[in-house]
């Protein structure tokens, strides 16, 4: 149950994201955008854990700002892998990676897992 919660949170991230941020385009039904949010989770818990350990002295010299770069890379790696995702540019990058990571972590405080 605490997988699709994390699925239909990664799905409202993106679909935010893709209202509030111009340059990010998702241009699919909802299924399509399960499997988007799908993927997008799990990049995220496959690829990022890597990033993050090989990004590690760059981390700790940003104080962890650099973490938003790894976001900008993964969501930009979402967005080449499926069709109905795309991203134009790095500042259409950066934004989405905020607003993704907000309200993210907005949906996981009011739902519970």
């Amino acid at each position: 149950m605490s997988f699709i919660i994390r699925v239909l949170v990664n799905a409202a991230a993106l679909w935010v994201a893709a209202q509030i941020v111009p340059g990010i385009d998702l241009t699919a039904d909802i299924w399509q955008i399960l499997l988007i949010a799908l993927v997008f989770g799990l990049v995220n818990a496959v690829i990022k854990p890597i990033l993050k350990i090989l990004s590690l002295p760059v981390l700790i010299i940003t104080l962890g700002l650099f973490a938003i770069v790894i976001n900008m890379a993964l969501l930009a790696l979402t967005a080449g892998l499926m069709d109905g995702l795309t991203v134009a540019g790095v500042l259409a990058a950066f934004l989405g990676a905020l607003v993704i990571s907000l309200v993210s972590a907005v949906l996981n405080m009011v739902i519970p897992d």
